[in-house]
Parts: structure tokens; C-alpha cells; sequence
């Protein structure tokens, strides 16, 4: 469908791309990948025809057309939300036009048997015919569903965009591509501006494409559930795999493992080849052997090995310090810009070492209430802050706490102290800064660069409650993979804003969703939740509100008890299943304690051991842990008879 053919670009003396080749075919769903820098976004530029390569071409037929979406628009739109979205049916609006326009005309003529009313009406047949073939008589519809899939309620159709942030009206930009249907959509990182929910319609959107996909993406989920074929870029040069990002991983490896066996067997037999050489070079019985091994070293193709960065952070979170079992509680908790009331009569308790996700659409409140809890907005309401809590927070407006005019250096240097001074530069180095890079002002750091300092910065101030709103927005998947480990191993309670699916399984175990100004609380980790929620295809949702007779307020009172009764038994069980993990966990501490406990009590065997120090701090530290377990077993059981009063009632 589109051939990209020898193409080449050059950047400063460098070959962003040489001599590429390869073809999008007719529903072709890619993921184009590479580090940082290789060219993504270039080569998306380049196809769409915002860009021209100094060598090579992209031919594209007269019949393809393509719509691409860029990170970032500056979209200046006076319209409504609605209207905006009509435009993407300027071909519809015309035709419409065109049809009424013709349908009038025949309708005052009478020459039945003239030449001109039959080619009037020829023109209105053809008119017609191709307003059905494009969706013309579906475009309220479509418009409606489109809108409403990526996250727009009903009453924002009649809002002007400009009302909107930047966010929101990506949004519509997305909206208006997929409603003007193009044979090949390019889509440059689409899921930053969405939540999960916006995010999994998009999936099944894009899953049942009519055209071709070719989407640049950090989101492991998204790729593995959308592409079947994945171009990485690396060095200039182009490698094409038949498979999902995920599979992609897999393959590369083993074909990096096959170049450098080769690599190491070329470079043996060149190396015994030139000892040949260098033996006999002057012997003249020899000289025809020689002259042969040294044409054959000229005709040699060298194979070189892919300049694969596998640079990346690495560090831990610091020991969290002690606090008390109850980190926060909130009462009635409420918030209100002017007359939009975010957040109403909002009840929870975080405790001690809890893993928790804020998840929900944009703009229901989770940033909102992040900021509430680390002070930076007022509130109607109580929220209690357990003993000894110390706070890290990680904004997602992150640039806006970091002094654009100190270096990179001086932004560490300033919050250090004592010891930690001394460690500067390799904490910084930790977070890849160094050389020069460490002396660069803020202000001229990307996205990703920010996002790394910050990180940094959490590193110097001991916390035992971690909150972090969206702080995978401009990591790549490697530096993803060591925070989210490097979370894994902190201990103290950890709040997280995120709508990266693959980031938040297995290191969340509860949820607090928000809807409709309120927080609901859900046990168990990311897919548990969005299986109880339904929300991977929202087909069921999507045909109520195409069906003529939907109508919100006619459910059942029946129907609705049968619903709350469901839901309660899967609550239940979770908790039920929760419970069993944690009486097992309880086991397993105790029998570590006994054995511990056994050694501790023997003088002799004890301190003959050389690691009885460590043996008395792991000793104190299961009998924490246990405490802990014990204190979630029982918290488990109370919520466990809240859900079974409940279903009594």
C-alpha cells in the first residue's frame, strides 16, 4: 500500500537513517521502536509527508490517504467539541450539499425525458452511492461514539474546545482522524494524553481497523494488544519482525545472540588468517598461499555488531522510617473549584505498607487529591496524617518543581547533606547524568531528563509514603522496568497515579477508583479490577447507548439488586482469597521466627556464627513483618464482615 524506499536522512554530520526500505500493507498494525532519539518520530514525519529525506521516497497511490497524529498540536480551534469533530466529514458535508442541492433542481423540473433531467439524475445516484459507501447517514453516530470512547461526556459536545486543556484536545485530534477514516493511521505516542479506560477503546478501535496502524508507543500493554509487527530502528538501519513488542523482545535477543557468535567467529578466523600472513610473508614457497588469504580478507564483508544502548538508571529507594499503622484517613473529604465540585463526602484510610492505585478518567480527581495530601491544595473535610508520616511526592508536572535556572548538579547539591554530599556524582550517575551532563541548566532538559532528576531528588529525603502522579510519562520501557522494581522493594506505602496497565501489575494491591466524585475502593491488583469493571471492550455499554430504547433511568430495581449482589460476591471472594494469601504469609513468617528463635537461644552456635548480627536484625525484621500481616489479617476480616452484613441485608 505504501513503499518507503532507500530512504536517508542525515542530522549533524550523522545518519539518522541510510538506505531504509519497507512496505505498510493493507491492515498492517506496526509498532516502530528504538531508543530515544533513533528517529521514530522522524520517520512517522517523513511518511506523512511533513517532512522530505534527502535521499530516498515514500510513494504513497492516489487512492491512500493518511492521517497522523504528532505527540504534541498547537490547536487553536473557536468551535464547539462537536462541531470541531464535524469536520473531519468535510467530504460528507459536501456530498450532503450536493445531494439536497440536486434533489432540488428535480424536484421543479418536468423535461422527464430530456438528456439534462437524466443526467441530474445520475449525478444525485452517484452522489448517493458514495455518501453510503463512506458512512454519511452513521455520522451523528459515529461522531457520538468516537467522542464518547475517548472519554467525552455528552454535555462537553457543546463546550468550545478552547475550554479544554492541551490534553483534552489531543483528544478531539485523535477523535477527528478515526472519524475520517484514512487507509493508513500514524499515531506518535496516542496513549499519553488518556486514561485506561480511553485507552482500552482505543485498543478495540484500532484491533478492528479497516486501514493500516503504525504507532510509536512506551506502552508495553498497548503495543502487545494492538500490533502484530514491529520495526525497530537502531544505528540507522531498519529491523523488520513479524510479532507484538513482547514476542519483538524475544526475537531480538536471539538474532543478537546469532550476530555476535558470528561476530566472534569472523573475528577468530581473521585473526588466524592475518597469523598466517605475518608467518609467511617472506618465505616464497608460501607466497601464493599468502596472496590467497590476503584476497580473501579484502573480500571479507565484516559483520558489525548493532550499537545496542543498554545504558539505564539503577538505584533503590532508601529504608523507609517507622510510622504508625494508620498513614492517613480522610472524612468527608471534599474539593471544589469554584462551582465544579471534583471530589464529595470522600471516606478512606490508607494503612501502614499499602501498595494503592489511583485509577479512573481524567479530571475525576486522582492528581486533585494527590496534591491535597501533600498540602498544596485546600479542602472541606478532615484528613489525618498517621504518626512520624514523611512524604515523597513525585508531581506530574514535574518541571514545575525543579528550578529551571540551577544546573543539573545544583539541584542535588542543594537538597544533599552530610555524607550524601560526598555522593553526588554518582548518584547522579546512577540517574545517567555525567560528563558535561551534569552542568546543563534544567531548563534544557527533555522530558525523560526531568522525569530522571526527579527521581533523583525523591532518593535524598527518606519517606515512608511515596506518592507518585504519573511518573512513567517520559521514562522509556527499560527505566519503567527499574523504577517499578526499585518500588517493589520499598517498604514503606506507596500511592500511584498511572494509567500504564503493564507498570501497575503486580506492584498494587488495592485500588481506589474514582467516578462520579466519589473513591471506591477495590482490592487486588490492575486486571482484577478492569475484569470486575468490564471495561476491556465497553461493547455492552456501547450498544445501550445505540439502542433507541436506552434510557439510563428504566433499569430495574431487580436488575440493579442482581448487579449489587454480584458485585458483592466477587468482593467477597477477593477478600476471601486475600485473606488465605495473608494467614499463609502469617505461616511462613512464624516458622521463620521459630528457627530463628532456636539459634538465638543457643549462646554457642550463636555467636559462633559470623553473621550473627545480620541473624538478629533479620529476627527483628520478621517480627515486624508479622505484626504488619497480623494487622492486614485483621483489617481483611473486618472488611470481610462490612461485605458479608451487607449481603445479609
Amino acid at each position: 500500500m505504501i513503499s518507503i524506499n532507500n530512504l536517508s536522512i542525515h542530522f549533524t554530520g550523522t545518519d539518522l537513517f541510510s538506505n531504509v526500505s519497507f512496505l505498510i500493507n493493507d491492515r498492517d498494525r506496526i509498532g516502530l521502536t528504538g531508543k530515544n532519539g533513533s528517529g521514530k518520530t522522524t520517520l512517522l514525519n517523513i511518511i506523512a509527508g511533513d517532512l522530505r529525506p534527502q535521499e530516498g521516497e515514500v510513494i504513497i497511490p492516489s487512492n491512500i490517504s493518511v492521517g497522523y497524529l504528532p505527540q504534541e498540536m498547537n490547536t487553536k480551534s473557536e468551535e464547539t467539541i462537536y462541531n470541531e469533530a464535524v469536520k473531519a466529514f468535510s467530504e460528507t458535508i459536501k456530498l450532503e450539499n450536493l445531494i439536497r442541492d440536486l434533489t432540488d433542481e428535480i424536484a421543479t423540473r418536468t423535461d422527464y425525458e430530456s438528456k439534462q433531467y437524466e443526467n441530474l439524475i445520475h449525478k444525485l445516484t452517484e452522489a448517493n452511492d458514495r455518501f453510503n459507501l463512506i458512512g454519511g447517514q452513521t455520522m451523528q453516530a459515529d461522531i457520538e461514539k468516537v467522542l464518547s470512547g475517548l472519554g467525552f461526556r455528552k454535555e462537553d459536545f457543546s463546550r468550545p474546545v478552547k475550554e479544554f486543556s492541551s490534553g483534552w484536545q489531543m483528544r478531539i485530534e485523535l477523535a477527528k482522524i478515526l472519524l475520517r477514516k484514512p487507509e493508513v493511521v500514524l499515531l506518535d505516542e496516542p496513549t499519553n494524553h488518556l486514561d485506561i479506560e480511553s485507552i482500552q477503546w482505543l485498543e478495540e478501535f484500532l484491533i478492528n481497523y479497516y486501514g493500516a496502524v503504525v504507532l510509536v508507543s512506551h506502552d508495553r500493554a498497548f503495543l502487545d494488544n494492538v500490533t502484530k509487527r514491529t520495526i525497530e530502528i537502531s544505528g540507522g538501519k531498519i529491523y523488520d519482525y513479524k510479532a507484538g513488542y513482547s514476542g519483538y523482545i524475544k526475537m531480538r535477543e536471539e538474532r543478537l545472540e546469532q550476530q555476535t557468535a558470528s561476530y566472534n567467529n569472523q573475528q577468530k578466523q581473521i585473526r588466524e588468517i592475518e597469523r598466517f600472513v605475518e608467518r609467511f610473508r617472506y618465505k616464497s614457497t608460501k607466497a601464493k598461499q599468502v596472496q590467497s588469504r590476503i584476497k580473501m580478507l579484502d573480500k571479507m564483508e565484516e559483520i558489525e555488531l548493532d550499537d545496542i544502548d543498554r545504558s539505564s538508571i539503577h538505584f533503590r529507594f532508601p529504608p523507609a522510617p517507622h510510622s504508625g499503622k494508620v498513614v492517613l484517613e480522610a472524612i468527608n473529604l471534599g474539593k471544589k473549584y469554584d462551582d465544579l465540585t471534583v471530589l464529595k463526602d470522600v471516606n478512606f484510610a490508607v494503612l501502614k505498607g499499602d501498595k494503592l492505585a489511583f485509577v479512573g478518567r481524567n479530571g475525576e480527581g486522582k492528581s486533585t487529591l494527590a496534591k491535597i495530601i501533600v498540602k498544596e491544595l485546600d479542602f472541606t473535610g478532615t484528613l489525618k496524617y498517621g504518626h512520624n508520616v514523611q512524604i515523597g511526592y513525585f508531581a506530574q508536572n514535574q518541571a514545575d518543581y525543579l528550578d529551571l535556572n540551577k544546573t543539573v548538579f545544583e539541584t542535588i547539591d542543594d537538597i544533599a547533606t552530610g555524607d550524601v554530599r560526598k555522593r553526588v556524582r554518582a548518584i547522579l550517575g546512577s540517574f545517567l547524568f555525567s560528563g558535561e551532563t551534569i552542568d546543563k541548566k534544567v531548563k534544557v532538559l527533555s522530558g525523560g531528563e526531568k522525569s530522571r532528576l526527579s527521581l533523583a531528588k525523591l532518593l535524598l529525603t527518606p519517606s515512608n509514603l511515596l506518592i507518585l502522579d504519573e511518573p512513567t510519562n517520559h521514562l522509556d520501557m527499560q527505566s519503567k522496568d527499574i523504577l517499578k522494581n526499585a518500588l517493589l522493594q520499598f517498604d514503606g506505602t506507596l500511592i500511584i497515579v498511572s494509567h500504564d496497565r503493564d507498570f501497575l501489575q503486580g506492584l498494587t494491591e488495592k485500588l481506589f477508583e474514582f467516578r462520579d466524585n466519589r473513591i471506591k475502593e477495590h482490592l487486588g491488583g490492575i486486571y482484577e479490577f478492569l475484569e470486575a469493571r468490564k471495561l476491556k471492550t465497553l461493547k455492552q455499554l456501547e450498544k445501550q447507548m445505540q439502542s433507541k430504547d436506552y434510557k439510563p433511568e428504566t433499569k430495574s430495581q431487580n436488575k440493579l439488586n442482581f448487579e449489587k449482589k454480584k458485585q458483592l460476591a466477587r468482593d467477597i471472594r477477593k477478600v476471601n482469597n486475600e485473606i488465605s494469601k495473608s494467614e499463609k504469609k502469617i505461616e511462613e513468617l512464624e516458622t521463620e521466627i521459630a528457627q530463628s528463635h532456636k539459634i538465638l537461644s543457643d549462646p554457642t552456635s550463636y555467636f559462633n556464627n559470623p553473621d550473627y548480627e545480620k541473624i538478629t536484625k533479620d529476627y527483628e525484621k520478621l517480627k515486624r513483618g508479622l505484626e504488619d500481616e497480623m494487622n492486614r489479617w485483621e483489617q481483611l476480616h473486618l472488611k470481610l464482615e462490612e461485605l458479608e452484613s451487607g449481603k445479609k441485608s
